[in-house]
């Protein structure tokens, strides 16, 4: 089946219900699905909806009646974005006298008349006329510049600035407070009901993260993971039932701003995962991504940042493995090719002394974790010797299956040093060849403890080498990458040699 409209296969699927619903995905939009009450007679009717978000799509609605059997047919919509503002009211006073109230102080109070020549109102956000292409949204902004200011005139003299708070007359039947959808709806038959609309909408978004806690001693961690979920959409939710899609969802930006991906599963999948309610949140596989439910229903208010537990799992399994990546390579280096990095035999000699600590934390139900976790912040904090925590370190991890390993970098150890230097070169570029050799140093200076430090080498000359000398055993990481595993006794230092013969 090929691919379509994300409205045509969410949407629809999320209309399966008589409840306000809201799907949110972590790429900063949503799909909304709520009622909308009708009163229609047979024929063409004239229907107003002032109840959507601020960042709608209006491309994307959907309104449909499930119950009453009412054949539904939208012959036209508009889409209102203009709701009532002060310089609005003054753009649609162009040309006209209004009055203005003028307080200034040790002064009484008055009235002064004057003609809105220009109103200095700006129409379009930024965003509506970048949305267009760089050369309309330069030019529309380059216009704005030159017309944002007011020109009132006032006893025949122009000012570029209001003269007070301005008074309008009555708001027209055609002006609007917040933005609203307009619709002619063909009804076959009189009837009263609860249409069902869903849309997607901007200005929604949900992050996760994660708070991992290790004892004084020792590396089984506690992990609690929390959903931030941020409504910035301009509506606020009463009582939704709140799900959550993460995954690289496909959203098209430009001038079809319309969602689309494979969304195959059937409406009853869909909202299966949600018919019971236990007091956490559920997760299920969702197409290529994963939908997770929140237990129950829920009040979600315009500019308000919600938190809600997902992972709480004790006595979960990590590793802490150090690693030593000897070489800094310059930043002048990078774009290099193969033939250049030969050429010069500077390349890859500055040497970095920090060793990094990695944690890897494996997640399966083995280690009580098993759930497929959204990408979001891990930080990490240890208890110290009177129980307080302190912090550790901290990372990003990307969407991560389950029984997948996650592997962050959360520092560079104190008490562990590296020091790596090149103790011979040696090239015959006529006859294809190269020869370098190194001397890698890695120091413990903890008083009490042994590690295991892993040194990783590059061996970024060319794709044909040979390890020719070596004073430890190595592992082929990768086909151009080796690594050592150093223990090291608390006080030890080892040094590594190794000889490497490259040919093209």
């Amino acid at each position: 089946m090929k691919t379509s409209s994300f409205c045509i296969f969410i949407a629809l699927a999320l209309c399966a219900r008589a409840e306000t619903s809201l799907t949110i995905y972590n790429q900063n939009f949503g799909v909304v699905r709520d009622t909308v009450p009708l009163d229609l007679q047979p024929g063409v009717n004239q229907v107003r909806f002032a109840d959507t978000t601020a960042h709608l799509e209006p491309d994307s609605v959907i309104l449909r009646d499930l119950k009453t059997g009412v054949k539904l047919s939208i012959l036209e919509q508009n889409y209102r974005a203009d709701p009532i503002s002060s310089g609005l009211l003054l753009s649609l006073n162009e040309g006209k006298e209004i009055d203005f109230y003028v307080k200034e102080a040790n002064k009484p109070d008055r009235v002064v008349t004057g003609k809105v020549i220009r109103s200095g109102y700006t129409p379009h956000n930024q965003m509506a006329m970048q949305r267009y292409g760089q050369q309309y949204y330069q030019s529309q902004m380059a216009m704005a510049q030159g017309t944002q200011q007011p020109v009132i005139e006032v006893d025949g003299v122009l000012q570029f600035s209001l003269p007070g708070e301005p008074r309008f007359p009555v708001l027209a039947d055609d002006t609007i407070l917040k933005p609203t959808l307009d619709w002619r709806i063909h009804a076959d038959k009189a009837a009263k009901l609860d249409a069902e609309i869903c849309y997607v909408t901007g200005g929604m978004s949900w992050e996760a993260d994660y708070n991992v806690v290790a004892p004084e001693k020792g590396d089984v961690m506690d992990v609690t993971g929390w959903v931030t979920i941020d409504n910035q959409c301009g509506k606020t939710f009463k009582d939704a039932k709140l799900q959550l899609i993460a995954g690289d969802v496909a959203k098209l930006a430009g001038q079809s701003d319309s969602l689309r991906s494979r969304m195959l599963a059937s409406v009853d999948e869909v909202w299966e995962s949600a018919a019971s309610t236990p007091p956490r949140v559920t997760e299920k596989a969702f197409d290529e991504y994963h939908l997770y439910s929140l237990p129950l229903p829920t009040t979600v208010h315009d500019r308000e940042t919600k938190q809600v537990e997902f992972v709480n799992a004790q006595e979960v399994k990590s590793q802490r493995v150090y690693v030593y990546n000897g070489v800094s390579i310059d930043s002048r280096y990078r774009g290099w090719n193969y033939h250049t990095i030969r050429q010069d035999q500077n390349y890859g000699t500055q040497s970095n002394p920090k060793v990094w600590v990695m944690r890897e934390i494996k997640n399966s139900e083995e280690n009580h974790l098993g759930m497929p976790l959204p990408k979001g912040r891990v930080r990490f904090y240890r208890r110290d010797d009177d129980g307080r925590l302190q912090f550790t370190g901290e990372n990003m991890i990307d969407h991560t299956a389950r029984d997948e390993t996650l592997r962050l970098y959360t520092g560079n150890a104190f008490d562990l040093v590296g020091e790596r230097k090149r103790t011979n070169f040696k090239a015959d570029h006529s006859n294809n060849w190269l020869d370098e050799s190194f001397e890698i140093k890695v120091r413990n200076r903890k008083q009490d403890e042994a590690v295991e430090i892993r040194v990783v080498e590059h061996l970024y000359r060319w794709t044909n080498w040979e390890i020719r000398e070596s004073s430890n055993t190595h592992l082929k990481t990768d086909a151009q990458t080796i690594e050592f595993r150093i223990p090291l006794k608390a006080g030890e230092e080892k040094t590594i040699t190794y000889t490497v013969h490259y040919s093209w």
